[in-house]
């Protein structure tokens, strides 16, 4: 009767008791010792997923870090641009760049032969003048000069910027010395080169203000002869909005250095010709 009892008492108990009266802790339904040890089985759960957390924030931050090192990349030219100090512009800059141009097409005894003399230069802009007053400086005899010129297809002097928004700039400014001068744009925006042909063949026009492609391309045509010209000044100094200078951009020093070709420098050589850097 009492292994009845026992086998009927073993069969009711639920699953997990304990084997024994000492595994079941006797009356009081059991150890809140051994409660104790299974408690901190959530807390392992949470820590099982604190590395996802981890693992979904760090990517995030890595990106941020990129965005910023692409940023910097990008300002950094404009940077040290912005922090360097303004220093005028001087023949021995014309000088290198020449050199450094042509290195890698000529021989040394042809870069010699590009070399030109001091004399040919003018006083160089230190970053005080206008253009008016500038000019003045180089050219005293303007009123002079300019009314003993009557040839056409031709001009006494040359100014040559960056671009058609610079070439009007430069024009508006200049008031003070052209006086009664004849000026001429000679710039492709707008305005066609064979207008350009026809204006000066039919008039004499003393200032010439344009760009360098432009100006190459008049006297490529033949619409515009050098061989009277006197003066010929860069916009060397002025920066646009990126703060690069006229010989800064890899387009317009690779014309000026073209049109130099087409008698220019042959025109210093022999001097006949002065060059200037505002």
């Amino acid at each position: 009767m009492a292994d009845d009892l026992g086998d009927e008492w073993w069969e009711n108990q639920p699953a997990g008791a304990a084997s024994s009266p000492e595994a079941s802790g006797g009356e009081g339904g059991g150890d809140p010792e051994m409660q104790q040890e299974t408690a901190p089985v959530p807390a392992l759960s949470k820590k099982t997923k604190q590395p996802k957390e981890c693992f979904l924030i760090q990517p995030k931050e890595t990106k941020e870090d990129a965005t910023k090192t692409r940023k910097r990349r990008k300002k950094k030219i404009t940077d040290v641009l912005a922090k360097s100090e303004p220093k005028p512009g001087a023949p021995e800059d014309l000088q290198k760049l020449m050199k450094d141009y042509y290195s890698s097409s000529r021989s040394v005894i042809e870069l010699e032969e590009l070399n030109l003399p001091d004399s040919c230069f003018l006083k160089a802009n230190d970053l005080t003048h206008s253009l008016s007053s500038y000019l003045k400086e180089i050219c005293p005899k303007w009123v002079k000069l300019r009314k003993n010129h009557n040839e056409k297809k031709s001009v006494l002097m040359l100014i040559i910027c960056s671009s058609a928004v610079r070439a009007l700039e430069l024009i508006r400014s200049m008031t003070a010395f052209r006086g009664d001068s004849k000026v001429m744009k000679l710039f492709a925006k707008h305005i066609k080169v064979q207008e350009q042909v026809k204006l000066l063949e039919k008039r004499v026009v003393h200032l010439g203000v344009g760009t360098p492609g432009r100006i190459k391309e008049l006297v490529k045509q033949g619409g515009l002869n050098l061989n009277p010209l006197k003066f010929l000044v860069f916009d060397w100094n002025w920066r646009d909005q990126k703060l690069r200078r006229m010989m800064d951009i890899p387009e317009i020093r690779k014309e000026v250095f073209e049109l130099l070709e087409m008698g220019v420098l042959s025109l210093c050589k022999s001097e006949s010709l002065k060059l200037g850097l505002f």
